[in-house]
């Protein structure tokens, strides 16, 4: 609760202080709330055009913004308004930087007008910015509970941004892409190519393959094509190219999924393993600490206890493929009780007693779950639920692909969630990706192909996922003016 000192109750030389760090969501919310959308104040781009993600500045009337919110917080505090306010701003702000606000009471006037010093200093004693303000105090005690203001979701996909940045720093990596003859499936693997992560060999009917580049205004010189009539025989070769050595993964293009699903399951000359085939959709949705997967969605229709044994351990390879140490996974069901007329809640429990007694491996396995306390913790602590999934899960396991199909839609469509597709279980990675996926869909799909490729080929991921990622950026750049 936030309660304020009226004009009688303040006196000279009282003062309150407040800290603050800036976040990357800082700067895109001032940017979209005050109209300022000068480059250097953005993260994550360049803006000078040298190749490099340049470090931001705050903007200076961000750092004042600050300011106001100890006076309307704390010192007055609510019902204070402002009559004035100087600046002098002696240093910029970077991602990152602690600060501490203060203001002190330096006079009182008549009419309830007050005077306090401001100051605006980083964690090391630099002064940022500091000036004074004219306020005119509350006369009458005034609380407000801060909880009932809105919250703000900054559709910002910054997971699959930082898995793209790690991809680009292993060699690219082959890639049969099969039959890639429309302008969303050619486009992607040549985005992808643009962006170091893939070489693409090019599997399918040359023709078709020439018109959609002269479509999209792409130059092919320099890709490889090997020319196959039809998508069933280009499905073949694309599975033969990894058996050559000269591929390591599969990414689908403009054909059926059944069509390049019959050739990699197939005994004699198939990419089979001994697990079952599953598909993992990787989830970068707003506001979430980490991505989520979801599994399965796109192949398994109706799995029995069997099938979801592989379904699981292959989503929490996925997990740990990510640089998840530890993936938690919530088995979903409506409920969070075993219920012996709901078959989804009992596999969710064997399931979970496999993991405990090491049937399943590298994650922490808990169900049944409903999705409210899957993934929201007070949701899990209302219902009483003692987990170490609960409300923490990285991984949700659905109880059929109908659910799942629709969870991922949903979070897609609803939450803005930004999402990338693999088939996990075959001896290489496998990009399913839709008919209908954009080109961002298919490079964020090639970055999870390259990620889960070394996993399999090192047994370890390329970096834990809160680790910072390698540096190779040149010297932090001159700061430039407001």
């Amino acid at each position: 609760m936030a309660t304020n000192r009226t004009y009688d109750e303040l006196e000279i030389g009282e003062s309150a202080s407040l800290t603050r760090i800036l976040t990357p969501n800082d700067l895109f919310v001032f940017a979209h709330a005050s109209g300022n959308i000068n480059p250097v104040h953005i993260p994550d781009i360049d803006w000078n055009g040298d190749g490099q993600k340049d470090d931001p500045v705050a903007p200076s009337m961000w750092v004042g913004a600050l300011i106001s919110s100890v006076l309307g917080n704390v010192l007055p505090g609510p019902g204070t308004v402002y009559r004035s306010q100087t600046f002098n701003f002696r240093d910029r702000v970077h991602l990152g930087d602690k600060l501490s606000v203060t203001a002190t009471v330096v006079e009182k006037q008549a009419d309830r007008v007050v005077h306090l010093e401001t100051r605006v200093a980083r964690s090391d004693g630099t002064v940022i910015a500091d000036g004074r303000a004219i306020v005119v105090a509350p006369e009458t005690r005034i609380t407000f509970d801060p909880a009932e203001l809105p919250g703000i979701l900054v559709e910002r996909h910054q997971h699959f941004d930082r898995l793209t940045e790690l991809a680009a720093t292993v060699p690219p990596l082959p890639v049969a892409v099969v039959a890639p003859d429309d302008p969303n499936a050619l486009g992607g693997a040549l985005l992808a190519a643009r962006e170091g992560l893939i070489t693409p060999i090019l599997v399918g009917n040359a023709t078709a393959i020439a018109a959609t580049a002269k479509e999209i205004g792409a130059d092919l010189t320099g890709f490889e094509i090997v020319d196959e009539p039809t998508e069933d025989k280009a499905a073949a070769r694309g599975v033969a190219l990894i058996h050559e050595g000269r591929a390591r993964a599969l990414m689908k293009g403009h054909l059926h999924t059944d069509t390049l699903l019959r050739h990699i399951v197939k005994r004699d000359g198939g990419l089979r393993t001994g697990k079952r085939l599953s598909h993992c959709f990787v989830m970068d949705i707003p506001g979430r600490p980490s991505p989520v997967i979801i599994s399965d969605a796109a192949i398994n229709i109706a799995p029995d206890l069997a099938a979801k044994v592989d379904i699981v351990q292959n989503a929490i390879d996925m997990g740990r493929a990510l640089g998840i140490t530890e993936p938690k996974v919530g088995i979903l069901s409506a409920i969070e009780t075993v219920n012996p007329a709901m078959q989804s809640t009992i596999d969710a429990a064997v399931l979970s007693k496999m993991a405990e007694r090491g049937q399943i491996r590298g994650g922490i396995v808990d169900g049944p779950l409903a999705m409210d306390n899957a993934i929201d913790v007070q949701a899990a602590k209302t219902k009483g639920i003692t987990s170490l999934v609960a409300g923490r899960a990285d991984v949700l396991i659905a109880p059929n692909l109908e659910a799942g199909n629709m969870l991922a839609k949903e979070l897609t469509f609803i939450a803005h969630a930004e999402a990338a597709g693999l088939v996990i279980g075959a001896s290489v990675p496998v990009m399913l990706t839709s008919r209908a996926d954009d080109e961002r869909a298919r490079l964020a799909s090639c970055t999870l192909a390259i990620l889960y490729d070394h996993w399999l080929r090192n047994g370890a991921p390329l970096a834990p996922f809160d680790a910072p990622l390698p540096r190779t950026d040149a010297e932090p750049k001159a700061e430039a003016a407001q």
